[in-house]
């Protein structure tokens, strides 16, 4: 075999996701029970080079409806992985995929690299109170939640659309 067949045998079998910067490594709901929020959250693995001053944008579909929950973060180079996140989502539906598209764009807002994909949770909004168990820096109790008079109140939120 020649080296000129062998060098053309060896380029067909490279990634085809080499030109891609970043590449998915990771998708999570997180659940935190103690302030009565949702969050997703991608991992993105660095792929190849980006330019210095580098984003990434990330539209979140909305579960409660409306607008989408839009986000921007810059990329430092020295990163080896990149995480976006969500803000606070309300009305999460378990088994139920919701749409994320990323944009990666360098610092004059030249479109690098475009992901779109979906986030599914396994669990839904019902393992969350309406309301925070705790409130301020040091976590003190909700007087909310936990009444004066010994009660307590873990009400999900009803308010979600079906």
């Amino acid at each position: 075999m020649s080296f000129a067949a062998l060098a053309l045998a060896l380029t067909a079998c490279q990634r085809d996701d080499m030109e891609k910067p970043l590449v998915i490594s990771g998708k999570v709901f997180i659940f935190n029970y103690r302030v009565a929020q949702a969050n997703a959250v991608i991992t993105l693995a660095r792929n190849g080079a980006l330019p210095d001053e580098s984003y990434v944008e990330t539209s979140f579909e909305n579960p409660a409806g409306g607008a989408p929950h839009l986000t921007r973060s810059r990329i430092f180079p020295f990163w080896k992985k990149v995480t976006v996140e969500s803000p606070p989502m309300r009305c999460v539906a378990k088994d139920r995929p919701y749409a994320v598209a990323i944009r990666i764009v360098d610092a004059d807002g030249r479109e690098l690299q475009l992901i779109e994909t979906t986030i599914v949770s396994s669990l839904d909004q019902s393992i969350l109170p309406s309301k925070p168990l705790v409130v301020g820096p040091v976590y003190t109790r909700n007087p909310e939640v936990f009444k004066a008079d010994g009660s307590t109140d873990y009400a999900p939120d009803l308010s979600c659309p079906k």
